[in-house]
């Protein structure tokens, strides 16, 4: 095999002897640290609170460090949603307006379906610079 790779006898023999680093055994203990702590936060703790919270138990660390051992880890955080306030209230008593178009977007003839957006911006509707401020497209007449 090292004739076809061709690489020395001894390199090989070198290389199989090989004990792991310094750097890769202090790598080692710290993934093992972060591992525990990433359990012990339920998965949700990500490489700067668990830099924190390794030098707070004296681990001398940087933050980038600890992502790239979390991702040799596989370790993957769970990204927790945030609140959104939802302004719909579909609980209310008033009339639903009768679906007329069913979503027929096509028209036969021009000025048959008119349809209008709840979601526009409000915007006043005083002449500047001679025309209006909104355009005729953000209110469907075009």
């Amino acid at each position: 095999m090292c004739k076809v790779l061709q690489v020395n006898r001894s390199s090989y023999y070198y290389w199989l002897a090989q004990r792991p680093t310094k750097r890769a055994r202090e790598n080692e203990a710290i993934t093992q640290l972060i591992s525990n702590l990433f359990t012990a936060s339920k998965g949700r703790y990500g490489s700067p609170k668990i830099t924190r919270d390794l030098r707070a138990q004296g681990v001398k660390v940087s933050r980038p460090r600890v992502a790239r051992l979390i991702r040799q880890a596989n370790l993957k955080s769970v990204i927790q949603k945030k609140y959104v306030v939802t302004t719909t209230d579909s609980k209310h008593a008033y009339p639903v307006a009768e679906n007329h178009l069913n979503r027929q977007f096509n028209p036969v003839k021009p000025g048959l379906a008119w349809v209008s957006d709840l979601t526009a911006r409000a915007a006043p509707l005083y002449p500047y610079r001679g025309r209006l401020a909104v355009s005729d497209y953000d209110y469907g007449f075009v």
